[in-house]
């Protein structure tokens, strides 16, 4: 795990260091361990390292290999490279590190670009090839691991974090209308290859990026995600679908074990993460440290799941830590979490995971969590109506929209000159090829789209804030091919994600699977009251957000006078979407 930067110059001038530099020092958290550059003319490369594979200083970055004339800055973990490195091997490439960058490096030799189909595991790399002077862009099929680029007068530019983009000073940092009508509708996701920002891009997943001598970006998506089902498939009973899904799993989080340095779990206390508690725990895992977080009941809603998690800590026999944080706490974290966004990201939990990352870098560099499993065994609400729905993008955004377009006027201090931007983007999506029914369709865009732009970018951005590698054994590209696959019905059925819950029984107890659903809640975000409602009335009606001029004044008196009455229906408030927003524009000087 690490950060990557680069710059590519078009005009005939060699790149600065000090510009390289600039870019590795403000993303320096994601690689805590070492940090390097490489400087060849217009060419320059940047790279901050976590050490969790070959500890030692051969695997350090940027990575060259002078014989095949390339280098490489990479960031994630390809679980199955030591295979991929025996088959190499065989076809005659000799190796010097022991590490997986190097891997990605000769596999992209022996192979060419698409040589990321063959890689299991979260990646974004970028690759230059000295004689062509062509540079190649990768990032892994789900987004695990982010990839932000701008096209600056005569360059190019690309880095992990968002803000380390900024440095340069030369990139257009007004609001994209685009994205911030996504922002404002689509829960506060902005699919890419839009950001916030109008002079900032992050590359889709899934997808190659070449950039020629002459400036010329070509971009090729190398994989996709089908609901297709084949007659024998759709015939599968619930029990063989059952014994698939568990097995599967086992092996994602027997991958997500492939470092050199212990792995622990974020444990939520919820099916997911107790799932992967069991298994590991089934896998013979001799020492399992587990994390949990907890925060203040209010407005009657609870704080914490401790009940759950020490429960599953308590079976499983696991070093169980504990973080409790009262508002005093939770409001002194804040600004931190904030600073650590790649992106404006209004999901109150991103804070949550921000603190656990903490509590986790005091021992470990490696956790698995349970992000996606909603997602990709279809556990969300909004999941069961749309199975037999005659109109799924009016369900799908009567459930997920936090606003419709009408809504906006009274928003939006101008207009946007969009039109119903957000609409179009999930109604085109829905007419993709791949996924017949309404609900495979809503579960395909969320899986692609919405977790991208939220819960996996939240749990890579707070997990590398502490120099702490998050890996996912839920969208294991394995375990989501199979789970797409699964007819619908044995998905939602009770609810959601019941073949999910019924393979799960095997391996933990009852009590929490049959639970309410749950997640890591932060009430003292949702329900705005005392010093979180006084930091972002300040923040936005003060001067730097009167003059931004985004919002109608009348709207947001009306949500700071009255905040416990907007409430999305996705359970948000719309008061904490427009502040967070603001704070984050602050946080970055813009």
């Amino acid at each position: 795990m690490s950060g990557i930067c680069g710059e590519i110059r078009f005009d005939g001038n060699a790149v600065r260091s000090a510009s390289i530099e600039e870019m590795v020092r403000s993303q320096s958290h994601r690689g805590p361990d070492g940090s390097g550059i490489v400087i060849q003319g217009r060419l320059g490369f940047g790279h901050t390292r976590l050490k969790t594979v070959d500890l030692s200083e051969t695997s350090q970055q940027p990575l060259s290999d002078p014989s095949l004339g390339m280098g490489i800055v990479f960031d994630g973990a390809v679980h199955n490279f030591r295979e991929l490195r025996k088959e190499l091997e065989g076809k005659g490439y000799r190796f010097f590190s022991r590490g997986d960058a190097e891997v990605v490096l000769k596999a992209f030799h022996a192979w060419g670009p698409r040589c990321a189909e063959r890689f299991n595991g979260l990646f974004a790399f970028a690759i230059w090839e000295r004689d062509s002077g062509k540079v190649t862009l990768v990032r892994d099929r789900l987004g695990l691991k982010p990839l932000y680029y701008t096209t600056a007068p005569h360059a190019f530019r690309f880095a992990s974090h968002l803000p380390a983009l900024l440095v340069s000073g030369d990139v257009d940092t007004e609001i994209d209308p685009v994205a911030l009508h996504h922002y404002l509708t689509f829960h506060s996701v902005v699919p890419a290859p839009r950001t916030i920002l109008r002079g900032v891009r992050k590359l889709a997943p899934a997808t190659i990026m070449t950039i020629v001598e002459d400036g010329t970006l070509a971009c090729d998506e190398y994989w996709t995600l089908s609901f297709d089902r084949s007659e024998e498939e759709e015939r599968r009973s619930a029990r063989e679908w059952q014994e698939l899904v568990l097995a599967a799993l086992r092996r994602a989080v027997d991958r997500g074990l492939v470092a050199d340095v212990p792995v622990g779990v974020l444990l939520s206390g919820g099916l997911d993460s107790s799932l992967i508690v069991g298994l590991l725990a089934e896998a013979g895992l001799e020492r399992m440290d587990t994390y949990s977080v907890g925060f203040e009941d209010v407005n009657e809603e609870a704080g914490d799941e401790f009940f759950y998690s020490d429960q599953i800590a308590a079976r499983f026999g696991t070093e169980h830590h504990k973080v409790f944080a009262d508002s005093q706490h939770l409001l002194s974290v804040l600004d931190a979490a904030i600073h650590a966004m790649s992106e404006p990201m209004v999901s109150h939990d991103a804070v949550a995971f921000h603190m656990l990352a903490h509590e986790v870098s005091k021992e470990l560099k490696v956790v698995q969590s349970g992000q996606g499993a909603d997602e990709v065994f279809g556990g969300y609400r909004w999941y069961p109506p749309l199975l037999e729905s005659k109109a799924p993008l009016d369900d799908y955004a009567a459930e997920f929209f936090d606003r419709d377009h009408r809504e906006m006027e009274e928003v939006l201090a101008r207009d946007l000159g969009t039109g119903d931007v957000s609409r179009r983007f999930v109604s085109r999506h829905f007419s993709l090829p791949g996924a017949g029914m309404p609900v495979d369709k809503a579960m395909r865009l969320d899986t692609r789209v919405m977790m991208v732009e939220d819960p996996v970018k939240r749990v890579d951005n707070m997990s590398m804030a502490w120099g702490v590698e998050a890996r996912v054994p839920f969208l294991d590209h394995e375990v989501v091919e199979l789970a797409a696959r699964i007819p619908a019905q044995h998905k939602v059925a009770d609810g959601g994600k019941w073949v999910l819950k019924e393979a799960a029984r095997s391996v933990i107890p009852a009590s929490v699977i049959d639970r309410p659903k749950g997640y890591f809640p932060v009430p003292s975000l949702k329900y705005l009251q005392g010093p979180f409602l006084d930091l972002v009335t300040d923040a936005l009606c003060g001067r730097t957000a009167r003059e931004r001029g985004l919002f109608r004044p009348e709207y947001v008196e009306d949500l700071c006078a009255h905040p416990l009455e907007h409430i999305t229906p996705l359970q948000g408030s719309k008061l904490w979407q427009l502040g967070l927003l603001e704070l984050w524009l602050q946080a970055n000087d813009l």
